[in-house]
């Protein structure tokens, strides 16, 4: 569905839509002047071009951070890139992910893989060397300590499955968890933030990346020339033979029954985010941590129950974002968006479904710390729980189960 199709079914979203835009501009004013400077061009160019969700307010962060995380998250994405081309052979991979951390000092370093803007992020990556090295270096020691320890744990998992949840667990440890740790170093390391407990800032990693295994599954198994798989055995072999059964349609029931299985897991990172958060103080910092958050668990309230999630993509609207981003201040916002897309989860659970009681459970306990924060009725009720799940997404077909 377009922008404007989306507009015309959902008129209320086009105040947010528009104060998005402009506050994007607005930002793009705010590192105006760092785009005199070439390696900073191409930082933020690229940083616009390679992040859905996250460059926004990645610039929007204080301006001793903002050039600090730019250069985290462009890492990462480039550490990333490496894992996921599946192009390359696993003996090529592997040692360029072990020593990613070691290119930093170097700016004439440069590796050719991926597509699109993460090719070029890679083939230019000497920019981004030399922005790394105009940092802090307190800044600096924190980003070669989380990419020599993040590219160590994706080596490991290309030489290995993903077979019991021990595994899933520590898997996501490597490609997030270990990014909330850092950002949270960042953040105590400017002096804005007490240092908070690593356990915390994991989950806040380990939420978001199991949220996106979860939306990425028919990405990663149609992956050419090789799947990925991502999805722990552990979980899938209760109800197929062999992962790539899901996307077919005779295995509908089982597909989604496995897919509830997988968000309860990703529910108990929840009352952790919800403390993390809890914990800031900084205004744009606890922005910068919240939107994410409550996006990634809007989707998630999306994806339970949900045989689309084997079809293509599932995405919340530009518009319920853009409304998100326009009305999370403080935590009361939080805990209650989190509130009511608990309550819409709720109200999707089959009580025939053999997950149900594990996700009645976590949902209960997710709202029951919503409800005793005492803040429920100190914000606008963004997403009452009469905001079924078609009225906030978008489905975007990019197979069909038989593909």
């Amino acid at each position: 569905m377009g922008l404007m199709q989306e507009i015309l079914m959902h008129p209320d979203e086009l105040y947010p839509l528009i104060k998005l835009m402009l506050s994007a501009k607005h930002v793009e004013k705010k590192t105006s002047v760092w785009l005199l400077q070439p390696h900073w061009a191409f930082c933020y160019t690229t940083l616009r071009k390679v992040s859905r969700s996250f460059a926004l307010v990645i610039q929007q962060l204080p301006s001793d951070l903002r050039n600090v995380v730019c250069v985290y998250y462009l890492v990462l994405r480039a550490l990333d890139t490496v894992e996921d081309d599946t192009s390359l052979a696993i003996e090529v991979r592997v040692p360029i992910l072990r020593n990613f951390y070691c290119n930093f000092y170097d700016p004439q370093w440069n590796f050719s893989c991926g597509t699109k803007a993460f090719k070029v992020l890679m083939d230019q990556f000497h920019h981004v060397s030399t922005a790394f090295l105009e940092l802090d270096t307190n800044y600096q020691e924190v980003i070669k300590d989380i990419t020599k320890r993040m590219g160590e744990g994706m080596a490991k998992f290309l030489c290995k499955e993903v077979e019991t949840i021990d595994d899933y667990n520590e898997y996501c440890f490597y490609a997030s968890g270990l990014c909330g740790l850092g950002l949270s170093k960042f953040f105590y390391v400017s002096g804005r933030e007490d240092l908070a407990p690593e356990f915390i800032s994991i989950s806040m990693g380990l939420f978001l990346q199991k949220i996106s295994i979860i939306r990425d599954y028919l990405e990663d198994i149609n992956e050419v020339p090789k799947c990925r798989m991502f999805w722990p055995r552990q979980i899938w072999s209760k109800y197929v033979n062999k992962l790539e059964d899901f996307k077919y349609e005779e295995n509908s029931v089982k597909a989604v029954q496995c897919l509830n299985e997988m968000v309860t897991n990703a529910l108990l990172y929840v009352e952790d985010c919800l403390t993390s958060m809890s914990r800031l103080r900084d205004p744009a910092i606890f922005q910068f941590c919240a939107i994410p958050q409550i996006i990634n668990m809007g989707n998630l309230s999306m994806y339970y129950n949900n045989v689309e999630i084997f079809k293509g993509v599932v995405e919340m609207r530009r518009g319920v974002c853009a409304k998100i981003i326009d009305q999370t201040r403080t935590m009361a916002d939080v805990y209650g968006a989190f509130y009511d897309f608990c309550c819409i989860m709720e109200s999707k659970v089959d009580r025939d479904d053999p997950n149900a009681t594990s996700t009645l459970k976590r949902l209960e306990a997710i709202l029951k710390t919503c409800r005793d924060s005492g803040t429920l009725n100190q914000r606008l009720v963004m997403f009452p729980c009469t905001l079924l799940r078609p009225h906030l997404w978008n489905y975007t077909g990019l197979s069909s189960f038989s593909s």
